[in-house]
């Protein structure tokens, strides 16, 4: 529609560049007869002779390549509106084509999508289903070896450490099992948390018994009071747990660990210390993934790569962070590593104080 339009103003000047300048010439040759001859006569006097050339050939001239000049604007512009339009209809062609292929592309991923997360789930499902059935001989193996452990005195001292052995495997294992099924239940949103005041020198106490007993040295620097935090008290001591197991493991045994507490900005923080060979700047992020491990060497202590990253997901699902630092020490052979869990005060409780 806009072409036809320019086609018809083209036309028109065209038109107009030849016959406004010729009436224009005619009309002011007659005039200027008319006046000059019907005064005195008709005489080609200079008065004649300028009026004629000013008006009837001069002003027609000016206003046809006036008329000459919009002419070739319009034939730009024209030709200008060729080339958007040609533009436009390509534009349109190449947009209806993408948009065609990005909507197949979508489809094409969200099948893809869904098929991933069919495929997560089962993962998921296979995982928990094996780690049940695992489960179940798991605490007859556990049991047994109980049982013959406590008459292990009248066996040959090889057939004890053998029983010893045996023993120490199967509780492993056990954990393993047990930490699969706990991350397959975190990761499938199915693990449930009973938020509320949480004592923290109990926790420490507890899990440091537990997983270190006495065969360890430990340096405390507790304040005097710690008032409780807003968590879980069977995850939040399996948090701690996760990382004085870890501290354990990648630390010399004749190394202490270092348990520090601080209470800053609302916040309570866990510090965990160690004497070990350090984490590499590099895998501070990634050693929080599944199965990555600060050390993958032969001579590196056993291990699945699970903890840490159970443990930071524990801490995120109650509105913590479990953050690292590493090296903390001077020793270039044993820079140690730090892991901290930040928890929030309760605040529905703040007064309650428990002792270290």
């Amino acid at each position: 529609m806009k072409l036809n339009k320019n086609k018809n103003r083209f036309f028109d000047l065209n038109v107009l560049q030849w016959t406004v300048p010729s009436f224009l010439a005619v009309t002011a040759f007659i005039f200027e007869l008319v006046e000059h001859g019907v005064e005195d006569g008709l005489h080609f006097d200079v008065a004649f002779t300028g009026e004629t050339i000013i008006f009837g050939l001069m002003g027609p001239l000016i206003v046809g390549f006036i008329i000459a000049w919009m002419r070739q604007l319009f034939i730009a512009e024209k030709e200008a509106m060729t080339e958007v339009y040609i533009l436009n209809r390509e534009l349109e062609a190449k947009v209806t084509e993408r948009t065609a292929s990005l909507e197949q592309r979508n489809i094409e991923l969200n099948k893809a999508n869904h098929e991933l997360q069919k495929l997560d789930e089962m993962k998921s499902e296979f995982v928990s289903l094996v780690s049940h059935e695992l489960r179940a001989p798991l605490t007859s193996l556990n049991g047994g070896l109980e049982i013959a452990l406590q008459s292990a005195e009248n066996l040959p001292p090889a057939a004890r450490r053998t029983l010893e052995t045996m023993m120490d495997e199967s509780a492993r294992l056990t954990q393993f099992v047990q930490t699969i099924l706990d991350v397959s239940r975190l990761e499938a949103g199915r693990l449930t948390f009973n938020l509320g005041p949480v004592a923290i020198s109990p926790i420490i106490h507890r899990a440091v018994e537990v997983i270190l007993g006495t065969r360890r040295d430990i340096k405390w620097n507790l304040p005097s009071e710690i008032p409780p935090v807003w968590a879980d008290e069977i995850h939040y001591e399996q948090i701690v747990r996760n990382l004085l197991r870890n501290a354990d493991k990648y630390s010399p045994a004749e190394k202490p660990i270092e348990i520090k507490v601080q209470v800053s900005n609302g916040n309570v923080r866990i510090e965990v210390a160690d004497h070990g060979a350090g984490i590499a700047p590099e895998m501070h992020e990634k050693i929080f993934e599944r199965f990555q491990r600060g050390q993958s060497s032969e001579s590196a202590p056993p291990g699945w790569g699970l903890g840490l990253y159970f443990a930071k997901k524990l801490t995120e699902a109650q509105s913590g962070i479990l953050s690292l630092r590493s090296p903390i020490w001077p020793e270039i052979n044993a820079p140690g590593s730090a892991f901290t869990i930040t928890m929030p005060i309760a605040a529905d409780s703040p007064e309650e104080m428990y002792n270290a």
